[in-house]
Order: structure tokens, then sequence, then C-alpha cells
């Protein structure tokens, strides 16, 4: 008899015999004496052995907020084992939009000073197109319905807005993505706030699921900030 149960910590395991193994067993190797004790062993055998479809049975769902669209156009160009759902220009509206500021601009005053110009003088330009864009839709679409013409403003409204908009997104990986993912976006050539994303992947990932990412360091960079260290890059 084959059964699935999901553990406290998102892992999943295939029990046989009555003793649980992570995901399936590929090589028809069952019995007491045939596979590790441990969920340490076992796991840290697959990832010593480059074994990664096995970490695609082990999903996790995050809801990531206070990041740049520039970043999400990044995230989600990881589609391999990845889900993404993003808050939406065209249908939520952006009047009241924040805007994420890099630190190397932030730290300096003059820097911050012409950011700040910059980002307001866009926001502002958004407001008023949509007022006017809404009063031109109303009169030449008059027969759309209402949710139909407020999109049409947005989303023309939207082009002027930055890179640096606040957004919001739903994303699910799984743990060989999620492995992927910490390693390429924690790199010191990653941009810095996508690199501070992947960290804090890191050091969550740690607590939720150690013996898949206990091979995952964090270490201080040349310029102050942190990236991510992995002793087993392809899995």
């Amino acid at each position: 008899m084959v059964y699935c149960v999901t553990t406290l910590n998102g892992i999943i395991y295939v029990r046989r015999n009555g003793k649980p193994h992570f995901s399936g067993n590929c090589y028809m190797s069952f019995g007491e004496k045939q596979f590790r004790k441990t969920n340490a062993d076992y796991v840290g055998n697959l990832i010593n052995q480059g074994h990664g479809s096995v970490l695609e049975h082990a999903v996790w769902d995050f809801l990531i907020t206070g990041v740049s669209r520039s970043l999400t156009h990044e995230l989600v160009r990881h589609r391999s084992g990845t889900g993404f759902s993003q808050l939406s220009q065209r249908y939520v509206d952006e009047s009241t939009a924040d805007f994420v500021e890099p630190p190397i601009i932030a730290q300096d005053p003059e820097l911050h000073e012409i950011w700040q110009q910059s980002v307001q003088a866009s926001h502002t330009a958004y407001m008023a197109l949509v007022e006017k864009l809404s009063s031109r839709v109303q009169e030449r679409f008059q027969d759309l319905p209402k949710t139909q013409r407020r999109k049409m403003a947005r989303e023309a409204a939207r082009s002027v807005l930055p890179n640096a908009t606040e957004t919001k997104v739903l994303f699910s990986a799984n743990a060989r993505a999620l492995r992927w993912i910490i390693t390429l976006r924690g790199g010191e050539g990653a941009e810095p706030e996508i690199r501070r994303l992947a960290v804090k992947l890191a050091r969550l990932m740690q607590q939720e699921a150690p013996n898949l990412f206990d091979d995952f360091e964090v270490v201080p960079l040349a310029d102050g900030t942190e990236g991510v260290r992995v002793l087993h890059q392809k899995v």
C-alpha cells in the first residue's frame, strides 16, 4: 500500500512498509535495510548525488510585499517549478502607490532628492492621466461596462509609472526551483534588491526545511550587503 502524507514543514513523504521515505523511491529498493534511517541522511544523499528531481515534490507558497516591479520582472523569469500571481496595475488603482528606493540612492541626500522628485512627478502624471482618460473613455465608449472603461484608463496611464513602483506577488515554488533561485539571485553579481530577497528566502527555508537548505550560507559582501553561498550549486 502506498499513500502520501504532508509533514508540518511541507516536505512530502511516501510511506512504504510502514516507514516514511522522502518523496518517491525510483530504484525499487524496498525493505528496512534499503534506505537511510533519517530524513537528514536521505535528503543529504539526494543533494550530494545531484538528484534534484526528487526535491520537486516539496512546494511552498510565499506572499512577497514591499518590492519593486523591477524585482518582479527578474523573479518571474524563473518559470520552471514556480507559479506567480502579481498585483495588476490594470485592475488596481495606483493613486496610493508606494515606491521602493535603492539604498545607494537613499543614503545620499542629493540623489534621494532627485529620485523623490522623479517618482513624485511620475505619480502625479499617472493620477492626472487616469482622471482625463476616464472622462475620454466615458465619452467614447459609453456602451462598455464600467469595469472595462476603468481598466482602459488605468492600463494607459500606468505607462508613466517607474520600475520603482511597489508591488505584491504570490509566489509558489518547489524545493529544487527555490534552491536555484536563491543560488542565482543570492550571488554577488545579482541586483541588490533581489539579492536581499534571496537572502531572506535562504534564512526562511533553513528554518522551514533545514535538511534541504543546510548547504546554504549567508555571507557578508564587500559592499556591506549580504549574499548567499551554496555548496551544491546544481541539484
